[in-house]
């Protein structure tokens, strides 16, 4: 029996995964990763690293984050309290969907995980207060490898639902797009 259901969306390889509630008095239970069927998903390396983050205010931005090759990562993000509008923007050479981005919302309630591929970047903005998400990274942290996208940037023009509360210097000072960017 599966615990997930897998949904594809418009940008190839990036998909949704719906986790199964199963409840009683007690509470509920969910299979929050299962190697063999998310595998079948896209997410087919070991999980190399596990990370968990709290955004307090409502409207902060986190991202746009990715790696470079041959450091670049699978992503399956969750969020386990609050809400969030969790986004993936295509930046593989010569996909058909290069450049283009695909929002979830994502919150404690609705199960929802995004499974977002090697080749793309990632961001998201809170949507309540005190957000928390756990990543799982086919890849471990590589600072040399990382790269990131304005969240502001005209060329993407992300629809995000709130104006911007927070967003990281670091995250600020990342670039816009030039008409060079070949993609990763």
């Amino acid at each position: 029996m599966s615990r997930f259901t897998v949904a594809a969306t418009a940008l190839d390889g990036l998909v949704y995964i719906q986790r199964q509630r199963h409840e009683d008095a007690r509470g509920f239970f969910s299979r929050f990763f299962c190697a063999d069927e998310l595998g079948a998903a896209g997410f087919r390396q070991p999980i190399s690293q596990i990370n968990h983050t709290l955004t307090r205010r409502r409207g902060s931005v986190r991202g746009l984050h990715f790696q470079h090759p041959p450091h670049a990562e699978d992503k399956l993000v969750s969020c386990i309290r609050g809400e969030v509008f969790d986004v993936a923007v295509d930046l593989r050479k010569g996909s058909r969907t290069f450049l283009q981005w695909h929002a979830e919302l994502l919150n404690a309630d609705n199960m929802r995980s995004l499974l977002i591929p090697k080749g793309f970047a990632h961001g998201f903005q809170a949507l309540s207060e005190d957000a928390e998400l756990i990543y799982l990274h086919s890849e471990p942290y590589a600072p040399g490898a990382e790269g990131g996208l304005n969240a502001l940037d005209p060329v993407l023009a992300i629809a995000w639902p709130l104006p911007f509360a927070d967003l990281s210097d670091r995250d600020a000072r990342h670039p816009y797009l030039t008409p060079d960017f070949g993609g990763i």
